[in-house]
């Protein structure tokens, strides 16, 4: 094949393949538009290992000499297979072709093989559907490469900027332009031009994927469950089966929970980032652990329809019955701390535990401070709506 037509073959490659692709899942993703406005739930976060295959034809552009003196524009191709570390970062090999017309027609064509791993930074696929540019992923690729030119390896790096836009409402399709610079490290060992060879690409990137998931549609089929009517009483688009705040509004990834700062709340309980810390012996709280407390308040007043059971446990040290009167004084305090600070009797209750259920070993000093503690239960109970 002449290399003099290669511009004009790949421009026409580029459109093709562009068609190809909008065309081939438009009926597919019509009908998923529609599953979607019935179900209108935000995707689910990336998950570790997610595989998406790209490819990039383009031209190639030389912007230095002596490659810019001996041959014209070209073209290109290359493909990816990037795996998902998290949500903003893929990891994956690539490889490049790259072939350029001499001027000459005498002359043999400049031709380069490029291989190597990628890290891809991006806006994550999975954006809210009512982020107003969830649409939109620009990226950016870095990439350390073995080159062969010719009969010669050289090392090279490249540097790559794009913007994806989904095809489709399940975005398994994803299309838009990109840049790429590649640098070429030369060396005069082998008799051959020292200059290092600086090439631009320019082209359209198809990436091709998992569907996302939703978070309603995965969590019913893994009940194996209809959801197309969850409720979703704080309208933050997660049903309230899996809301592990359904009374407030919270983000995906948070499980439908307002973000705290010393406390994460999971299905079954309130989980403390910090300690309660109660005087040597006593049931008295001490002041550092004002703002921990302070903020279950603001979390149970969030949620009118968590009740919670307080959860007091003690080390080993000291007779039994000194144990369960400290642990159920202390449970007791945290208590009437929350109800002081507005939060009804009603929704409160209080347990000690003694030493019977240690979270670590009482033979060290370090397992047993960890023993005196004070847990949170949360109960989930259902408000009357008024329909009863």
């Amino acid at each position: 094949m002449n290399l003099r037509h290669l511009p004009a073959l790949l421009a026409k490659f580029v459109i093709v393949g562009a068609a190809l692709l909008l065309l081939t899942p438009t009926a597919q993703a019509q009908a998923q538009a529609q599953e979607v406005k019935k179900q209108p739930r935000n995707p689910v976060p990336a998950q570790l290992g997610d595989f998406t295959l790209i490819i990039q034809p383009g031209l190639a552009i030389p912007l230095s000499a002596p490659q810019s003196s001996l041959y014209n524009i070209g073209g290109g191709q290359t493909i990816k297979g990037l795996w998902t570390l998290n949500k903003y970062l893929d990891l994956g090999p690539s490889l490049t072709f790259i072939g350029l017309p001499a001027h000459n027609p005498q002359a043999a064509a400049g031709t380069a093989w490029t291989f190597g791993p990628s890290l891809r930074v991006k806006r994550p696929h999975d954006m809210p559907d009512n982020d107003k540019y969830y649409t939109l992923s620009p990226w950016m690729d870095v990439e350390a490469l073995y080159v062969r030119t010719g009969p010669v390896n050289r090392p090279g790096f490249s540097a790559a900027a794009g913007l994806a836009m989904p095809v489709g409402a399940s975005r398994t399709f994803w299309l838009g332009p990109f840049a790429r610079y590649l640098h070429i490290f030369q060396d005069d060992s082998n008799g051959f031009d020292d200059h290092d060879a600086k090439i631009l690409s320019v082209g359209v990137s198809l990436e091709m994927g998992s569907s996302i998931k939703r978070e309603r549609q995965a969590e019913a089929f893994a009940a194996g469950e209809d959801c197309n009517e969850c409720p979703d009483r704080d309208g933050d688009g997660i049903p309230d089966d899996i809301d592990h705040c359904p009374d407030v509004a919270g983000p995906m990834d948070n499980w439908g929970c307002p973000v705290y700062k010393k406390i994460v709340i999971k299905r079954d309980k309130l989980e403390l980032r910090e300690k309660i810390q109660f005087d040597w012996d006593k049931a008295t709280l001490k002041e550092e652990s004002y703002p921990v407390l302070d903020e279950v308040v603001v979390a149970l007043n969030d949620n009118k329809a968590f009740r919670v059971q307080v959860d007091g446990h003690a080390s080993a040290e000291g007779t039994d019955d000194h144990n369960q009167t400290l642990s159920e004084q202390r449970a007791e305090a945290v208590l009437d701390y929350l109800a002081s600070h507005g939060i009804s009797r009603d929704r409160l209750v209080s347990k000690g535990f003694s030493s019977s259920e240690p979270l670590a070993s009482n033979t060290t000093e370090e397992g047993r401070e960890t023993n005196r503690r004070v847990e949170f239960v949360v109960y989930f109970i259902i408000l009357n709506d008024g329909s009863n």
